[in-house]
């Protein structure tokens, strides 16, 4: 975000501007395969979600290790998804007129990017699912519930992978000495 607000900004759009660009975490996802990295844990953590919810206790034996798996799996999706945002300085969670022309842009080539990647997921996922109907293979029947699940979860947080995997990297002299050497140590 640069460092000049529009105009008309409420209490909350500067807090959230101010949370979204904190830079406190900033080495987590400074380079490409850090970002690369935090977006394949969530997608890793909402797989296991979803699994968990729709398979629930015919996989995992009952409601309370259910409970359970949501409650180990949720702090931890909660931060990577934390992440995503705070790597893409909260280009989708923040509100339209909290954003510049060219953040908005960005938003409207993320969404178009990630509206394709769902579209295209959605075409195999229907043409494995009419050749698994074709074939009566019973190991590859899904349940409708399930699939929706996996739908839904891939529509509601396909922009923020997408973006995730678009942001560029910040321009070098735009770091401190100390934040690069620390990032240098971590690598």
């Amino acid at each position: 975000m640069t460092t000049s607000q529009p105009q008309g900004l409420t209490r909350y759009d500067r807090r959230m501007i101010a949370i979204m660009n904190n830079r406190a975490g900033r080495q987590l996802y400074a380079t490409r395969g850090r970002r690369r990295a935090i977006v394949a844990v969530h997608v890793a953590l909402t797989a296991g979600m979803v699994a968990v919810v729709a398979g629930g206790p015919r996989l995992i034996g009952g409601r309370w290790q259910m409970l359970a798996a949501v409650a180990v799996l949720l702090p931890l999706w909660c931060v990577a998804m934390g992440m995503i945002n705070g790597a893409t300085r909260g280009l989708l969670e923040l509100r339209d007129h909290a954003l510049d022309e060219r953040q908005l842009a960005e938003r409207d080539r993320v969404f178009r990017r990630a509206h394709r990647v769902v579209t295209a997921a959605l075409l195999a996922a229907l043409i494995g699912m009419e050749i698994g109907g074709w074939s009566e293979a019973p190991w590859l029947e899904v349940p409708l519930r399930d699939a929706l699940m996996v739908v839904l979860a891939m529509h509601w947080l396909m922009p923020a992978w997408a973006a995730g995997l678009m942001v560029q990297d910040e321009p070098a002299d735009d770091l401190d000495a100390d934040e690069l050497e620390a990032g240098a140590l971590a690598s």
